[in-house]
C-alpha cells in the first residue's frame, strides 16, 4: 500500500473516481468551490513530480506527445462516476487541477546482448525499452544516463512490460506484457522510436516472464494468474496455440514471476508470490509462502513439482524474475520486497537457506524484480524497480557489496513511485493521506 500526503486543509472524500486499467496518475480534491455535494460525482486533481528536462532523451519529444500514457489513448472522451445518491450517472469532463505522475523510467526487467555489447532495460513506467550500451556507467554528478535508443511509442504496442529475452544470435528484443495487452512483441536489434514490432503473438491473460529454450526453439510465457506456464513455438505470432500448458492445482504454482531454464539438466525453475487466484472459479483464491518449483522442461498438464523451495529460511519475499548459471547450476532470485538478490542452489529443496545474498546500503538495490546472468563476463545484472536505476556485479557477489557499475536513469537517491496500475483509492481525512493499493 503506498500513502501520499494531502496539501489541502482536511476533506472527506464523498466519491472516488473508478481509475481506468492502466491509469498512472490520481486525483485528489483540495479546492472548496469544486466540491461537490456528498454523492455527486468529484473532480479529482493530481499534482505532477518535478522533474529536469534533461530527462527526456533524444527521440521522445518525436515519439510521443508530453506525459504520454494510457489515458492519452482516451483523447478527449467524457469521464463517467455513479451518484451514490440516486444510483445514476454522472458525467465528468473537466481537467485534473493536479496530477502526480513519475516521469522517471521504472525498470521492470533487464537483459544483456552479450553479441552486441548492449544492455536492454524494460521500462514499466513510460511503456518503453531503452538500450544502452554494456559498459555505461552514470557518473556521480549526472542526473541520468542518455540511452543509445529507445523503442517507445502508440505504435511499438508495448503496455506493463515486464518479461524480457533477446535473442543471442541476432539481437531480436522479445517483451511479453502483463495486462491490457496479452501479447509478446519482437523487435529487430537495431528498432529504434515509434516502430511497429515485427512480430506480434497472442498470450493468456497476465503473462509476466519469458525464457527461450534455443535448442528446441521454444517460448515460455509465465502467467500470474491465474497461474500457467505457457510453451509456444519461438517463432510463433497471432493467435497460435501453445504446443503445451502447464497448469492446475497439483502444479503448486502461484502468481507466476519468474522463468528460468536449467538447459543442461532440462529443468525448469518458476519463481511463485504465492497468491493462487482463478477468476473463472469462485472462492479460489487463498495466499501460500512464496516458493521456486522444479519441473521438468516437457511438462503440460496438471503435474506437481519434482522439488519446491518454500518457507521462513529462504527469505523470499515477492520473488520476481530469475536466471541460472547453467555452468555451476546457481539460480538467482530478485527479491524484491526483501530489496535483495538471492543465490539457491539448482538442487536445493524445502525451507533451506540461500548460499549467497547480495543485500545492503552499498548495493544500491531497491525492490529488484530482474536479473540476468552473463556467463561471458562473468557479472550479474540486476534492474530495480524503485529507484530508475540498473546494476552490475561481479557473479560471485555475497554480501554488502558495491556494484561494479551502475545505470541510472534519476537522480541519486530518487524513490520511483512504483504506481503500476492504480485501480482504487482512498483518504484517510484524519492523517490527510491518500493510500494507493500497488
Amino acid at each position: 500500500m503506498r500513502v501520499l500526503r494531502s496539501r489541502g486543509t482536511r476533506i472527506f472524500l464523498a466519491a472516488l473516481i473508478a481509475v481506468a486499467a492502466g491509469f498512472f496518475s490520481f486525483s485528489l480534491i483540495d479546492t472548496p468551490e469544486l466540491r461537490q455535494p456528498t454523492g455527486v460525482p468529484q473532480l479529482v486533481s493530481v499534482q505532477e513530480l518535478p522533474t529536469s528536462a534533461d530527462a527526456c532523451q533524444p527521440g521522445y519529444e518525436e515519439a510521443l506527445p508530453q506525459a504520454a500514457s494510457l489515458l492519452d489513448r482516451f483523447g478527449e472522451s467524457s469521464v463517467y462516476a455513479g451518484s451514490q445518491a440516486s444510483g445514476e450517472t454522472g458525467m465528468i469532463n473537466r481537467p485534473p487541477i493536479r496530477t502526480i505522475v513519475d516521469n522517471d523510467p521504472i525498470y521492470s526487467s533487464v537483459a544483456v546482448d552479450v553479441q552486441f555489447d548492449e544492455v536492454v532495460l524494460m521500462d514499466n513506467n513510460k511503456w518503453s525499452l531503452q538500450i544502452f550500451n554494456r559498459l555505461e556507467n552514470t557518473p556521480a554528478g549526472v542526473r541520468a544516463s542518455t540511452p543509445k535508443r529507445v523503442i517507445q511509442g502508440p505504435e511499438t504496442d508495448i503496455q506493463f512490460n515486464n518479461g524480457i529475452y533477446i535473442d543471442p544470435k541476432n539481437g531480436d528484443i522479445y517483451s511479453v506484457e502483463t495486462d491490457t495487452g496479452d501479447k509478446v512483441v519482437v523487435f529487430g536489434r537495431e528498432a529504434n522510436g515509434n516502430v511497429k514490432p515485427g512480430r506480434i503473438l497472442d498470450t493468456p491473460h497476465r503473462g509476466f516472464a519469458l525464457a527461450v529454450d534455443e535448442a528446441k526453439q521454444e517460448l515460455y510465457v509465465g502467467v500470474q494468474h491465474p497461474p500457467e506456464v505457457a510453451v509456444f513455438r519461438k517463432g510463433a505470432s497471432g493467435d497460435e496455440k501453445p504446443l503445451r500448458s502447464l497448469q492446475g492445482e497439483s502444479t503448486r504454482l502461484s502468481d507466476v514471476h519468474g522463468i528460468a531454464l536449467d538447459t543442461k539438466n532440462q529443468l525448469m525453475f518458476v519463481t511463485n508470490w504465492g497468491h493462487v487466484s482463478d477468476s473463472r472459479i469462485a472462492g479460489t483464491g487463498r495466499f501460500e509462502d512464496p516458493s521456486i518449483s522444479v519441473y521438468p522442461m516437457g511438462a503440460g498438464g496438471d503435474v506437481a513439482p519434482t522439488r519446491v523451495i518454500q518457507g521462513s529460511r529462504t527469505q523470499l519475499n515477492w520473488p520476481a524474475q530469475s536466471a541460472i548459471d547453467v555452468e555451476t547450476g546457481d539460480i538467482y532470485v530478485a527479491n524484491d520486497i526483501g530489496h535483495s538478490v538471492l543465490v539457491f542452489k539448482g538442487t536445493d529443496q524445502g525451507n533451506v537457506a540461500p548460499t549467497r545474498i547480495i543485500k545492503g546500503n552499498r548495493t544500491g538495490l531497491m525492490n529488484p524484480s530482474g536479473v540476468f546472468v552473463d556467463k561471458q563476463h562473468n557479472e550479474l545484472w540486476v534492474s530495480s524497480f524503485g529507484n530508475s536505476s540498473a546494476s552490475v556485479y561481479p557473479l560471485n557477489a555475497n554480501g554488502n557489496v558495491a556494484p561494479l557499475r551502475t545505470i541510472r536513469s534519476a537522480p541519486v537517491g530518487k524513490v520511483s513511485l512504483k504506481f503500476g496500475k492504480v485501480e482504487a483509492l482512498a483518504y484517510d481525512a484524519g492523517r490527510e493521506q491518500v493510500w494507493v493499493p500497488n
